[in-house]
């Protein structure tokens, strides 16, 4: 039988080439507004999505919709809750992008500490007097990382094992947790935010993190210490952000995710010395962007034969006999 899928964006051609061996037919659309797809979608069994939004609004018009797959790891953009009230599975790709997320929040807090960006910058304007700022060693440092899943653990691992840190790691429940080689776990974030001289982020986006870092949260973190944020811009209070960095209450900050995730012009993160910036690129590599087109096409594969998916997000009991509540 012959399946329906929409891409609501293009993607690497791994993903696209085992959709159409797998016998599905592609569809694409000209732009990812919500009338869009809506008009689109109605007669699709599954949909693909980079950035386009999938409400409740969109769902309940695909009478023929069995799966929708994330590609990439964060689903905030897809209305799980109403997914899964009309038995339509969720499947993303969640290993795809960690080694690289893991890599490159590596490469921000070698960055951080040793003053990477101030050193170039100043360099250029012929400041060779700069070198006079000195960096840090990162051996014996404290990371605490907020978020133990699969990005998390790496970067607790990297930087334990090939950086000599000491790692602090946070999880909500440790009970049952299998104790892992020179890190330390715990469930009382406080207690990381302030034996921590780097504390980076590594949580999805949900009503229980949203600004899990405000200003009590930043006010327990050393005066010397930086903060990574390569999660989603808004696990942390921006407001409250600035307010840390402009006074000098916390060192530095990397920041990879804003809020609204383009940052507006005037935003002031991005006019303060002590903070690094980047556009979300942390998971793009020539690799990940590959990985995460084939994760996502092979778990709307899997839905649409009848099996389990690999990266489940929501449980389905019946996802080919679910359309009965629409």
């Amino acid at each position: 039988m012959s399946y329906k899928v929409l891409i609501t964006e293009d993607i690497d051609v791994k993903g696209k080439n085992y959709l159409k061996e797998q016998g599905c037919e592609i569809k694409t659309i000209p732009d990812i507004s919500e009338e869009t797809l809506i008009k689109n979608i109605k007669d699709c069994d599954a949909v693909l999505t980079r950035n386009a939004i999938i409400n409740e609004k969109v769902i309940k018009s695909a009478k023929k919709l069995k799966v929708i797959s994330m590609h990439g790891v964060g689903v905030d953009i897809i209305d799980v809750d109403a997914a899964t009230k009309y038995g339509i599975q969720v499947t993303n790709a969640p290993e795809s992008n960690k080694n690289s997320v893991a890599e490159y929040t590596i490469g921000l807090i070698i960055a951080l500490s040793k003053n990477l960006l101030t050193y170039d910058k100043e360099l250029r304007k012929g400041n060779f007097q700069i070198r006079k700022v000195l960096g840090m060693d990162l051996e014996g440092k404290t990371l605490g990382v907020i978020g133990m899943g699969n990005i998390g653990t790496l970067v607790a691992k990297k930087a334990s094992n090939g950086l000599n840190m000491k790692v602090i790691g946070f999880k909500r429940c440790i009970k049952n947790v299998v104790p892992m080689n020179n890190i330390e776990l715990t469930s009382d974030i406080d207690y990381l935010l302030k034996n921590s001289d780097f504390v980076t982020l590594h949580v999805p986006l949900t009503d229980g993190t949203k600004k899990l870092l405000g200003k009590r949260e930043l006010d327990l973190m050393k005066s010397n210490a930086f903060l990574i944020n390569t999660a989603r811009g808004e696990v942390v209070d921006n407001d409250a952000l600035v307010d840390a960095l402009s006074i000098k209450k916390i060192a530095g900050s990397a920041i990879d995710v804003f809020e609204g995730e383009i940052p507006t012009k005037d935003n002031p993160l991005l006019s303060l010395d002590n903070v690094i910036v980047s556009p979300h690129t942390a998971a793009f590599t020539t690799e990940t962007i590959a990985r995460m087109s084939l994760h996502s096409a092979m778990g709307i594969a899997e839905v649409l034969n009848g099996k389990e998916p690999t990266w489940p997000v929501n449980t389905i009991k019946d996802t080919l006999n679910c359309l009965s509540a629409k």
